[in-house]
């Protein structure tokens, strides 16, 4: 069903998009956070299997710093005809940060369908905190040609959030440079980020983590793709361990 056997990078493979902004992201992580190496759970680095008679390869990093509990990269690839690159900064619960998130899908003939990111509040009021409203405020305005609407369960994303589907080169490289001015003030806040000392509000950081992980794993889509490929429970194991586990 699966192999644990990590060959070149599927990036290489993958719409050049989705290559330009793995690479960016990982740029950003190594130049503003201290980076040590995560564990991923057993047999979920590197995935094979089939969808529909085509082959599907799943490809997880994954680091943590003192601030992020998990950085997540996961790169995706269905034969020629869908390329996916999805990632996710869990905050450690002692500190009050939002949790970045972005995905990319790419389909046939170099279009990519969906481009999504986010730097999604988990705070009780679903506020993000002053200094980011500040400084995603500052950002200068993009206008996109088809804004894409957001899923029922998405009550999740910020006033910020950015969902297209880039029409042209020219808009493929304006959702990057502002995926990375999401990133880069992100790292930057995090890093002058105090730990929380009360317990309280600790638990308020665990419940929105919570929250999160809950209405991600809503996405239908998702895990109809790994139950088709791999079975129900083995989707559910990938959904709830690898790409949205709560905090403990």
């Amino acid at each position: 069903m699966y192999i644990e056997v990590m060959p070149a990078s599927l990036r290489i493979r993958q719409h050049p998009l989705i290559r330009q902004l793995a690479d960016c992201i990982e740029e950003v992580w190594h130049k503003n956070l201290e980076l040590s190496p995560y564990k991923v759970p057993d047999n979920l680095g590197y995935i094979e299997g089939h969808l529909e008679g085509e082959k599907l390869v799943i490809e997880n990093h994954c680091y943590q710093t003192p601030q992020f509990r998990k950085l997540h990269l996961e790169l995706a690839q269905v034969g020629g005809g869908l390329d996916i690159l999805h990632c996710v900064m869990f905050p450690n619960p002692e500190y009050a940060l939002p949790i970045f998130g972005s995905d990319l899908v790419g389909g046939r003939n170099g279009v990519i369908s969906a481009a999504i990111a986010d730097l999604s509040p988990v705070n009780i009021d679903r506020s993000l905190p002053e200094i980011y409203q500040q400084q995603l405020s500052a950002l200068p305005d993009l206008n996109f040609s088809q804004p894409r609407a957001l899923p029922d369960w998405a009550d999740i994303f910020s006033e910020f959030c950015l969902f297209i589907r880039p029409i042209d080169s020219e808009e493929e490289k304006l959702f990057l440079q502002r995926v990375r001015d999401f990133l880069t003030l992100h790292c930057q806040i995090a890093s002058a980020e105090p730990v929380l000392t009360s317990a309280l509000e600790v638990a308020h950081t665990i419940a929105g983590q919570r929250y999160y992980c809950s209405q991600q794993q809503q996405n239908d889509k998702t895990r109809r793709i790994l139950e088709k490929s791999f079975g129900t429970e083995w989707a559910d194991r990938y959904m709830t361990t690898m790409l949205f586990d709560c905090v403990a």
